[in-house]
């Protein structure tokens, strides 16, 4: 099988990942095994600046959070504020700290400089205001969004005012705090204000789209696609914190479901204005269902990924990464009967592979699924190969 694999495994270049494809696909993701390994961002950086200045694509969109990303698109298509703000303010999940994402920022500020703007790359997170201690505030995004509709639509239009908004809000820290992940009771997704939220964030969303046309007139699409990304994001976080307070069984695989939902619309509104590329956790972009424990329970849910495709079909393609060794977390060499030794047996460092040709060559024997000693690796699915268009392996990821 070894000297079958290497006749399918090629070098990571964007015309070797174009091969694979029948189309080029409107959404082109690349998925990781694990977050913050150099290597792999490395590697993204420098396949993306192929795919961009070869293939046309205009928007890269990494898991983050979508409103704080806003700050990172200002700034790589206009040059408004720093790169040193842009890392700061732009980024969730402490990814702005990373070098690789920095150098990402910094390349697509200076490929705009000087270029037209229907040329310019755009920057997207797609993740919600979500981290793993809780969810934001949905003022934001709600206060944004009524101030938009409030200056260009009649007032009567409008279901209620800024000042209603900010009563039934009240106090951040209600929304915000992590007491809530853990214990529904401290959750104020289910009160009597948030559930007038619920209904006047979907009047917000239903005026912002009957007054379309009126609406892109008096501002612009851009304008106008930025409420839209207001609106998605403030009716997500009103539905994720009524979850949060629920107290069934299927809390917490409720909560993961609407994560990724909130996704997936972010990504199939990216999709809607050109070729774009995507980089996350492989668990987000695959297409078969998701699944983990927690809490001693078994949770599954559709991830971000098989959302999109059941939307965009061929012109959604995933890419999975593999690695061989992480060893300063503990990854050893994988054992050889598995799909990454498989792939670690090859002799360079790094390959794009066939992925469902891989699957087809398997046949009927399903290789045993790789086992990580450290719970922030996870390994490929062996039932799944045929999931994703190709499999990304890179054999070594070092400390530093």
């Amino acid at each position: 099988m070894t000297l079958a694999v290497q006749d399918t495994a090629h070098v990571v270049d964007a015309a070797n990942v174009m091969r694979l494809l029948p189309t080029r696909p409107r959404l082109l993701a690349l998925g990781e095994p694990t977050h913050g390994e150099h290597v792999l961002l490395d590697l993204r950086n420098e396949l993306f600046r192929q795919l961009v200045e070869q293939e046309g694509y205009r928007t890269i969109a990494i898991e983050s959070d979508c409103l704080t990303g806003l700050v990172v698109d200002d700034f790589v298509t206009s040059g408004a504020g720093s790169l040193d703000e842009a890392m700061a303010r732009g980024f969730s999940h402490g990814w702005g700290a990373f070098p690789a994402n920095r150098e990402l920022v910094r390349w697509m500020r200076a490929y705009n400089d000087g270029r037209p703007a229907a040329e310019r790359l755009r920057f997207a997170g797609f993740d919600g205001p979500l981290e793993i201690t809780g969810a934001a505030s949905p003022r934001r995004a709600l206060s944004a969004l009524h101030a938009y509709l409030a200056a260009r639509v009649d007032t009567g239009l409008l279901p209620c005012t800024a000042d209603t908004l900010d009563r039934l809000l009240g106090a951040d820290d209600g929304w915000t705090s992590p007491a809530a992940m853990m214990d529904p009771a401290e959750s104020v997704g289910q009160t009597s204000e948030a559930r007038q939220l619920r209904l006047l964030a979907d009047d917000l969303v239903a005026l912002l789209d009957a007054q379309t046309p009126q609406l892109i007139a008096a501002s612009s699409r851009d304008d106008w696609d930025r409420a839209r990304l207001y609106g998605r994001t403030a009716a997500g976080l009103l539905r994720y914190h009524y979850w949060m307070a629920d107290t069934s069984p299927s809390r917490l695989a409720r909560l993961l479901g609407v994560r990724d939902s909130m996704m997936a619309a972010n990504l199939l509104a990216v999709a809607e204005r050109g070729p774009a590329l995507v980089n996350a956790h492989n668990g987000h972009l695959q297409r078969h269902r998701s699944s983990m424990r927690m809490g001693g329970l078994p949770l599954e849910w559709w991830s971000a990924g098989a959302i999109v495709d059941a939307h965009l079909g061929e012109a959604y393609a995933f890419l999975a990464t593999a690695l061989g060794t992480i060893r300063h977390h503990g990854v050893d060499v994988p054992p050889p009967d598995t799909v990454e030794g498989m792939l670690y047996a090859l002799p360079d460092d790094r390959y794009v592979v066939d992925a469902r040709w891989l699957a087809a060559a398997l046949g009927d024997v399903t290789p045993p699924a790789r086992v990580s000693p450290w719970f922030g690796y996870s390994p490929l699915d062996p039932a799944h190969l045929g999931g994703a268009e190709a499999i990304v392996f890179v054999r070594d990821a070092l400390a530093g």
